[in-house]
C-alpha cells in the first residue's frame, strides 16, 4: 500500500465577536488573535522539487480566505449575521471557503481555530 504526506500549517488572524445567548462576558463584543490550523494531504509529489505542495503556496490559499476575517467584527461578516462565530463555525467557514481553492491533487484534511493556545475547534468532512 503507497503512503501518503500531510502538510500542516498554521496562521492567525485578528477579530472581535460576541457569542449570541451565551449568557455570560462572552455576549459581550471583545476579540481575539486567533490561531488557524490546516491540514493537507496527498499521496503524489511533484517530480522536479518533490514536494507535495509548496508551503508558501499553501499559507497564500489560506491567507485569501483568512483576508475575509481579519480586523472585522465577525458577527458583521454576511455568514455570521445569523450563526454565532464560535470557533467551531469559523472552521468550518475556513475549510469550506479552501476546499474548492487547493490544487487538485492533495486533499483538504481538516481546519481547526484556537481563540488562545489551550483550546481548539477542528473542522473536518468525511
Amino acid at each position: 500500500m503507497p503512503g501518503k504526506w500531510k502538510l500542516t500549517i498554521t496562521q492567525e488572524f485578528s477579530a472581535s465577536h460576541q457569542l449570541r445567548n451565551y449568557c455570560g462576558k462572552c455576549e459581550n463584543m471583545h476579540g481575539h488573535n486567533f490561531g488557524v490550523e490546516v491540514v493537507v494531504e496527498g499521496d503524489t509529489l511533484d517530480e522536479k522539487v518533490q514536494y507535495l505542495l509548496d508551503f508558501k503556496e499553501l499559507k497564500a490559499h489560506t491567507r485569501t480566505v483568512l483576508d475575509k476575517l481579519d480586523h472585522k467584527h465577525l458577527n458583521d461578516v454576511e455568514c455570521f449575521t445569523e450563526i454565532n462565530p464560535s470557533s467551531e463555525n469559523l472552521a468550518m467557514f475556513i475549510y469550506r471557503n479552501l476546499k474548492g481553492n487547493l490544487p487538485g491533487h492533495v486533499s483538504l484534511v481538516e481546519v481547526s481555530v484556537s481563540e488562545k493556545g489551550s483550546s481548539k475547534a477542528t473542522y473536518w468532512e468525511e
